[in-house]
């Protein structure tokens, strides 16, 4: 071969060289047939090698204007640099074709289909660009950034692309691009950040719920005893996961553990939580812990302040119970003992008088309840009102009561004249309330369930008052709080306040009759959730002139919601062996107060341990749940968006339909009994 000829092939590329061959071929097998074709197949064969070698030195014009435009004003080393590049490197156009690939990219992936990575790369490359508009796609061009995992390994992909003319005008098309791509082993680098994320610490508190029952009710000698063999199945539960846990009070411990194992504790389900209760104690003593663990924060004291404000939701729920704060969100675990009484009358007293400053320092007062209000949040209002009117300051409860759950009661207190003033709507609380308001919210602590939420922006100076197990949507800026999940009504915390009060306040008899209907109502007759308190505050309602024919009146239903109540009661469903659930289907505004009577009604039959009734409201789906005690409605229908109590809790559901939400039920049912079997 002359050697012009030879330099001429040695500039085509490989896979040209193979076409021409093949050409070249196919014409010498035409020649042998057929002679006359010799001299115009030789006239061909130049004419397609001149074709060849014209567009293969155009192309390699554009991939050396390509990598000038790359380095931009850096010298001729710097392009050698680039070409031999320390991470693998390659030149591919969008639509799959690779323009060249350096040496150490075919060394890194000489055991691995790089191809299939690489189409699945472009075609992601190729959207993003077709998706993006001109602008975006200048900064897009300036630097693409994917991670991707090939084999066993992680790479960060670095690169940019540009249009590719050549193609452009071959395909007649604008979307046709080449992009430069540098493929970086980001392995260790990863590796090395999961183990870091890892070896994080945790901080967490844990309590022992009934210290000073347990204390008060055991024999001087018994209780080393006991103390020990709590503490010693606490430092063994923490060995188990290689963590640390030290004694900071007589009933506190704070637990020291690394991130990796919150995963196996959560598997585990806190097992220790149940442990704790399987200790032998005298006279037949069970202990229950409540424990929080939280990884938030940039030090450990941040991480230890995040998890004291965490144990405050675990005790607010009731105790026996874990709660994990992680990447701003709660996990909850256990919480299917009965609460234990802890409240003292000492801090009524400190409440009390610490509510009363706030009330003599605000301009005025605004109290309220949550939506779809009921007589324990209303009477809990018309107690805090007479607080401040004994103090001379201007009070104003918010009513948004529609449909028939209190409409007698509303009624009736619209009858006095007193107030007729204090009862007002939600737009003139809005245009009454400044920020020298005190806004006092009762019987709820959840910043989506209050009457009306756009108050709690308009002031600073929010006081709460609730008894309901604390859920992680509560109102954190409040200046003061009295949260007993322990009591049984908000009216039962009221009612101690005004009780304890340094003032002499004056209940009316409507004012007096609420709060004990308050009280009638949640603990079902004075049936569940009771204490001693509850019936001292009971007591003292009496001596202030309740009149319980009345209170009995507001309780009563009329003939057709009874009726209603029956059928709903009659086409009950059984699942689980103890567990009824029927539906109230028409739709009703006061579906939520149907519903609610209905599963009072349900837990009357023998057999039935809890109840949940589903009704259908304007907008939304309501569920109403009830128990004797044995299990616990509140974890289930918190599931589903609700909360409440062990015995009593409800939850509204939006985006589904009835039997939807019915199917979702019995899941949650379902999945609630499956995590107590497999603890």
């Amino acid at each position: 071969m002359p050697r012009n000829s030879k330099i001429v092939f040695e500039k085509l590329v490989s896979k040209t060289k193979i076409y021409l061959i093949i050409i070249a071929v196919l014409l010498v097998i035409l020649c042998i047939y057929e002679t006359n074709f010799i001299t115009p197949a030789i006239l061909i064969y130049i004419l397609i090698l001149m074709y060849a070698y014209w567009t293969n030195n155009k192309r390699k014009v554009e991939l050396s204007e390509h990598i000038k435009d790359l380095t931009l004003t850096v010298d001729t080393a710097a392009k050698g640099t680039l070409i031999n590049s320390p991470f693998p490197l390659v030149i591919i156009e969008t639509d799959g074709n690779i323009i060249w690939k350096s040496s150490k990219f075919i060394h890194e992936f000489a055991n691995i289909d790089i191809n299939s990575h690489l189409n699945n790369i472009i075609k992601e490359l190729k959207l993003e660009i077709e998706n993006s508009s001109e602008e975006n796609k200048k900064e897009l061009s300036e630097l693409i950034q994917k991670q991707v995992k090939i084999g066993e390994k992680t790479y960060k992909i670095l690169g940019e692309f540009v249009k590719s003319k050549d193609k452009a005008k071959e395909k007649n098309k604008e979307n046709e691009y080449m992009a430069t791509l540098y493929f970086i082993d980001e392995t260790k680098n990863i590796n090395l950040e999961e183990e870091h994320e890892n070896s994080k610490i945790c901080i967490g508190i844990v309590m022992i719920d009934n210290y000073e029952e347990i204390m008060q009710r055991i024999s001087d000698e018994a209780k080393p005893e006991t103390i020990a063999k709590i503490e010693k199945a606490l430092y063994d539960w923490a060995g188990q996961y290689n963590g640390l846990i030290i004694k900071s009070d007589r009933d506190t411990f704070v637990l020291i553990i690394e991130n990796q194992y919150l995963e196996l504790l959560e598997e585990s389900k806190f097992s220790i939580l149940d442990n704790i209760k399987e200790i032998d104690m005298p006279g037949k003593l069970q202990s229950t812990l409540s424990i929080a663990i939280s990884n938030e924060g940039d030090s450990n004291y941040e991480k230890y302040k995040s998890a004291q404000a965490t144990i405050d939701i675990a005790l607010g729920r009731g105790g026996d119970q874990a709660v994990i704060k992680k990447n701003g969100k709660y996990t909850f675990f256990g919480g299917r003992a009965q609460e234990v009484e802890k409240r003292t009358k000492v801090k009524a007293r400190i409440v009390s008088t610490a509510l009363q400053e706030l009330i003599l320092e605000a301009e005025n007062l605004i109290v309220m309840g949550h939506t779809n209000i009921d007589i324990d949040a209303m009477g809990a209002c018309f107690g805090i009102y007479r607080i401040a009117k004994t103090l001379e300051k201007p009070a104003y409860i918010v009513n948004n009561i529609s449909g028939q759950s209190l409409e007698n009661f509303i009624q009736s207190a619209k009858n006095e004249e007193e107030y007729q003033t204090a009862l007002i709507s939600k737009s003139q609380a809005m245009e009454i309330v400044n920020e020298n308001t005190l806004l006092v919210v009762v019987d709820t602590h959840k910043t989506t369930y209050v009457d009306v939420p756009e108050l709690l922006e308009k002031t600073n100076k929010i006081v709460i008052i609730d008894h309901h197990r604390r859920s992680t949507d509560f109102i954190e800026n409040s200046i003061l709080t009295l949260h007993e999940v322990y009591a049984s009504s908000t009216a039962e915390l009221v009612t101690e306040l005004i009780q304890y009060s340094e003032n002499d306040i004056k209940l009316t008899e409507i004012e007096a009759q609420s709060l004990y209907a308050g009280i009638m109502m949640d603990t079902k007759n004075f049936t569940f959730k009771t204490g001693v308190r509850t019936f001292e505050v009971a007591a003292y309602l009496r001596r202030c002139g309740v009149d319980i024919i009345k209170v009995k009146k507001w309780f009563q239903s009329d003939l057709e919601t009874y009726n209603k109540i029956s059928e709903i009661v009659a086409k009950a469903e059984i699942v689980n062996d103890t567990i009824g659930i029927s539906i109230y289907d028409a739709e009703d505004e006061d579906s939520n107060v149907v519903c609610a009577k209905a599963a009072d009604e349900l837990l009357t039959i023998s057999n039935i341990t809890a109840s949940f009734v589903i009704g259908k409201m304007p907008e939304k789906i309501c569920i109403s749940g009830r128990s004797i005690g044995d299990i616990n409605v509140q974890v289930i229908l918190e599931k589903l968006g609700g909360g409440g109590h062990i015995t009593l809790a409800g939850a509204q559901v939006e985006g589904m339909n009835i039997e939807e939400v019915k199917q979702e039920l019995i899941n949650r049912i379902n999945e609630y009994f499956s995590e107590i079997d497999g603890i």
